[in-house]
């Protein structure tokens, strides 16, 4: 590459990052909030409301039911009539879904309600992730994705921050801390949703703020990776869902995504359980966690790139998580399980950073927008299951050991099946 051809790389990559990273990451940082906000929510409601840790457990993972019903429909939405105005949709749906969370009395409100915010938010992700795909070179898009995706964790800070204020206003007005909540961190979305309208462009050629070299230069690239991926013969949809690499990876995100919403949507719980700290206190942990979470996401994408290697990037956080759900379960003392709640953070979202640079290497883009949806959606399966079966658990048990000690499973066996993927990524090379 000449020194011209390096500077035109830069610049491009440089101005795309800057023009859209932070508002996609900003969009994702508030969906990530109302998903999970009712994980504080729940140390008041399930008191005021009566709610089991069954009934608990059910709604919360009835989001994921239609969200991952939706993941493929809303991604064919996405391409027919483009992010600009899919996301914004999104977005505004899920912002007054979020805050009508207030307005829950019984099981059944909650259901409902969890069940219609999963189908608004459906296709967030997967759309950014094809999205992403559709502006970045391939070697760039480990970086963009952990850049957007980084909003995740953080958004964890924004929450444990909050969360203790919010939930401080019991009564005010009339409403519940826990009310409060919902309605505080669901509206901003609503509002976001005006800005990915306004701001977010399309498709590369539609944009003034690349020049006609950098959009040439960018084509050519692009171009290039569709002609490298991997995927031979057929490019139908079906068939590219039926490769075993595909079904391996949606097992993978089937097995970390559940066993993560398991615990996270329990977390507050578990940690006060666990290290009798006041509400205040774990929410300022959590935000610590997403801090570390951050870092962890941050270095992934970062050496993946620089190795080029996707699996043992995968494989290694996976295995760490793994035993710190071992360490949450048996040991005792709040230094120790804070400490090792961070190395669960930093390792879960290591993970969550190097998954996604994966597929577009190995599907043609012809078939990546929905292969993306079906890969997130299926795994979201696990998302409904597993925090299901964690409330089942604990109230058969009384406690959150068992759980935890179940939790171990699913990363040790998503870990195994990344290390399969990493061989038959050798031998397809070496037979090349």
């Amino acid at each position: 590459m000449t020194p011209s051809d390096e500077t035109l790389e830069r610049s491009t990559v440089r101005k795309i990052s800057w023009r859209l990273l932070p508002l996609i990451a900003l969009g994702y940082g508030i969906a990530f909030i109302d998903r999970v906000n009712i994980s504080f929510a729940s140390l008041q409601m399930n008191r005021d409301l009566h709610f089991s840790a069954t009934v608990y457990g059910l709604g919360a993972g009835l989001f994921f039911v239609s969200y991952a019903a939706l993941e493929v429909p809303s991604n064919l939405a996405l391409v027919r009539f483009g992010a600009r105005r899919w996301i914004a949709r999104i977005m505004l749906t899920w912002g007054l879904l979020a805050a009508g969370m207030m307005f829950v009395r019984t099981p059944l409100h909650f259901y409902v309600m969890r069940f219609l915010l999963g189908a608004a938010e459906a296709g967030f992700f997967p759309g950014v992730i094809y999205y992403l795909n559709q502006w970045f070179p391939a070697h760039h898009r480990g970086r963009a994705i952990t850049r957007f995706y980084i909003a995740a964790p953080l958004s964890g800070v924004v929450m444990g921050a909050a969360a203790g204020a919010l939930l401080g206003l019991q009564g005010h007005l009339g409403l519940a801390g826990w009310q409060w909540l919902f309605l505080v961190e669901g509206l901003p979305a609503v509002l976001i949703s005006l800005l990915f309208l306004l701001f977010l462009p399309d498709q590369p050629s539609g944009v003034t703020w690349l020049s006609a070299a950098e959009k040439a230069w960018l084509e050519m690239r692009l171009a290039a990776d569709r002609a490298l991926a991997t995927t031979s013969g057929d490019h139908g949809v079906f068939r590219a869902l039926l490769d075993p690499r595909m079904l391996a990876f949606t097992a993978v995100n089937f097995c970390y995504l559940g066993s993560y919403y398991a615990f996270n949507l329990s977390a507050p719980a578990v940690l006060q359980g666990a290290t009798g700290l006041s509400t205040t206190h774990v929410g300022f942990l959590v935000s610590a966690g997403g801090l570390a979470g951050a870092a962890g996401m941050i270095f992934i994408g970062w050496h993946a790139d620089l190795r080029r290697e996707r699996y043992l990037h995968l494989a290694v956080p996976l295995m760490i998580v793994a035993a710190c759900f071992a360490v949450m379960a048996f040991a005792h003392g709040p230094m120790l399980i804070g400490a090792t709640y961070l190395v669960l953070m930093a390792a879960y979202f290591a993970v969550s950073g190097a998954f996604w640079t994966v597929p577009g290497e190995i599907i043609d883009p012809r078939s990546l927008a929905v292969a993306v949806a079906a890969i997130n959606g299926l795994g979201q399966v696990g998302s409904f299951l597993m925090p299901f079966a964690w409330g089942v658990v604990r109230d058969a048990t009384g406690g959150f050991r068992a759980g935890l000690t179940a939790l171990i499973v699913p990363y040790v066996l998503a870990a195994v099946i990344v290390l399969w993927l990493r061989r038959d990524h050798q031998r397809r090379l070496a037979a090349a």
